[in-house]
């Protein structure tokens, strides 16, 4: 039997569910999946989850990919092929298929398991954590782990405290004094509170632990239910909570946090604002979210670049950067950045100005450009002397403008301004 001095970790599989399309990042998810997006100018979004796992110390684990899969499938080949079978160390990409019916596509996160279940097996692990991969969190699993068996659940979801006001677009719980499940509702138009805080609600994290077998238990009932959309939040975990015994994890006692975090990080970046707000964030002096804490590493694609390279000091025409995140691989000519991510191989030309945006690898920015609260895909060349984020109206017209005033840039929008 575990004991709390022996790590779970070690028994558990992690499995990542990241074939979500991102429909509300608009053309950042036209041609990659929403884990496959850039982040914090370096990483990808699904390396939240999977140094998550990592750093709690999963060595077996599986990602599910389904929705414009390339890009994705292509950084989990460069960056995380380094845990090796010798070692007991796994990591499988497991593309939507037709290994288990006629049907290609997983038919929802549940299916996305299912169809999996021989691959599961083979490693015999003892426990599932189910992620989602499009959330920014650092997170502790083993602590998760330790709940689970402790409180002997058929299963444990991990959630968040949010206003009610805001739950409206989660899977809410409804928890009793002790945290056990009694009701789980998708997206409520009346949040159900939580015991002593009548103004916060307990949302889902998308996070989930069972033991294997449990779950693979559930997995075959769902998927004999005609009636069934083959999804843990609408079908699997609704049906333990009636029938089992359901219990929430409360992320804020498993958050890692380095000494300069004040309060637990956790953000869904699944709109254009909070996309964009959650990378600028890091620029701040101390941000809320600390990328240098050595303890708890994000593992990513490190991919070979030469230094960061500032050029230029005249009056007018000087290479710099202040509060500002700058990848490798990066020339920064008589321009000048402020507040704002350089991914790799980004080119800053002379007496152009960069402001509060995002820039994706491989971009080129003309001479005498200005940038302001702009998101740029990747690979894009903005030319010489083109504003953007100066005039409402212009913007409105030839990019996609939210309501805030940021601008989300693709080559296409600017091949069209010379047409």
């Amino acid at each position: 039997m575990q004991t709390k001095y022996q790590p779970i970790a070690r028994d558990a599989m992690a499995y990542v569910l990241a074939g979500g399309r991102g429909s509300r990042l608009a053309e950042l998810t036209d041609k990659r999946a929403k884990p496959a997006v850039h982040f914090g100018g370096k990483a990808r979004i699904i390396d939240f989850a999977l140094s998550n796992a990592l750093n709690s110390g999963i060595r077996r684990i599986g990602v599910a990919t389904q929705y414009k899969a390339h890009s994705l499938i292509r950084h989990l080949q460069r960056g995380w092929n380094f845990l090796r079978p010798e070692r007991n160390e796994s990591f499988d990409i497991l593309p939507a298929s037709q290994r288990i019916s006629e049907s290609q596509w997983y038919e929802g996160t549940a299916d996305a398991v299912f169809q999996n279940i021989d691959i599961i097996e083979s490693y015999a692990p003892e426990y599932m954590v189910i992620l989602a991969g499009d959330h920014v969190y650092k997170m502790d699993y083993e602590l998760m782990l330790q709940q689970h068996v402790d409180t002997g659940a058929d299963v444990t979801v991990g959630c968040i405290e949010v206003p009610r006001e805001e739950a409206v677009g989660f899977g809410v719980m409804h928890v009793d004094a002790d945290d056990r499940i009694t009701a789980f509702v998708e997206k409520p138009k009346d949040p159900p509170p939580i015991p002593g805080q009548p103004d916060m609600a307990l949302a889902s994290m998308g996070i989930y632990v069972f033991r294997t077998r449990f779950l693979i238990e559930q997995l075959r009932r769902d998927a004999d239910d005609r009636n069934s959309k083959r999804d843990f939040g609408g079908d699997i975990i609704p049906h333990i909570v009636k029938h089992g015994k359901a219990v929430a994890h409360r992320f804020s006692s498993s958050c890692v946090r380095a000494e300069s975090e004040l309060m637990p990080y956790w953000r869904d970046v699944g709109t254009i604002e909070a996309y964009w707000q959650a990378n600028i964030d890091l620029t701040d002096v101390v941000p809320s979210l600390d990328l240098y804490d050595r303890s708890w590493p994000l593992w990513t694609y490190s991919e070979v670049t030469p230094p960061a390279k500032f050029v230029h000091n005249e009056d007018g025409r000087r290479g710099s950067a202040t509060c500002s995140l700058v990848a490798g691989g990066c020339i920064v000519s008589g321009s000048s950045l402020h507040r704002s991510l350089l991914f790799s191989g980004v080119r800053t030309h002379s007496f152009s100005a960069v402001t509060e945006s995002i820039i994706m690898p491989n971009c080129e920015i003309g001479r005498g450009a200005r940038l302001h609260k702009c998101v740029l895909d990747s690979g894009i060349i903005i030319p010489p002397g083109l504003v953007i984020g100066e005039n409402p109206e212009h913007d409105a017209q030839r990019f996609r403008r939210t309501e805030s005033g940021i601008c989300l840039v693709t080559q296409p929008m600017i091949e069209r301004l010379a047409a």
